[in-house]
């Protein structure tokens, strides 16, 4: 699939821009990195659900700012890719995506060092989104 995919199966629509609710998804990711970070080091899975979700969050606020909405994860890969022209945090949104796929839907296990690893690249690439919806 491609962005004209996620657009020909209504993954993906043109909307006109909501301020208050970009700053409202701005705000409820926000709330989630601090439940994160308050979560004890050992519950690996389910802290790096929190910071996908949050980064989750953004990448939906800076698909609003550009006009769209888009209603599968998968989706915000091609918009990256294809609207930003940002392969770069395409590969790294994509990355995030299956490792929470694994974890949420497979049940795969994450040690306390490999989990610290992915939070902070997931960190990363909030600060990068941060950027763009500024």
């Amino acid at each position: 699939m491609d962005w004209k995919g996620c657009i020909k199966k209504n993954l993906v629509k043109e909307i006109k821009v909501d301020e208050n609710l970009i700053k409202s998804l701005i705000n409820s990711a926000k709330v989630k990195i601090d439940a994160e970070e308050s979560i004890p080091k050992k519950f690996s899975e389910p802290k790096i659900s929190l910071i996908y979700d949050a980064l989750r969050m953004f990448l939906e606020g800076l698909a609003l700012k550009n006009k769209f909405k888009i209603y599968n994860h998968e989706c915000y890969v091609f918009f990256l890719k294809e609207i930003l022209k940002r392969s770069d945090l395409a590969s790294k949104f994509d990355k995030a995506r299956k490792i929470r796929n694994a974890i949420n839907y497979y049940g795969k296990r994450i040690n306390e060092k490999e989990s610290k690893q992915i939070i902070k690249e997931i960190k990363l690439l909030i600060k990068e989104l941060q950027n763009l919806l500024k």
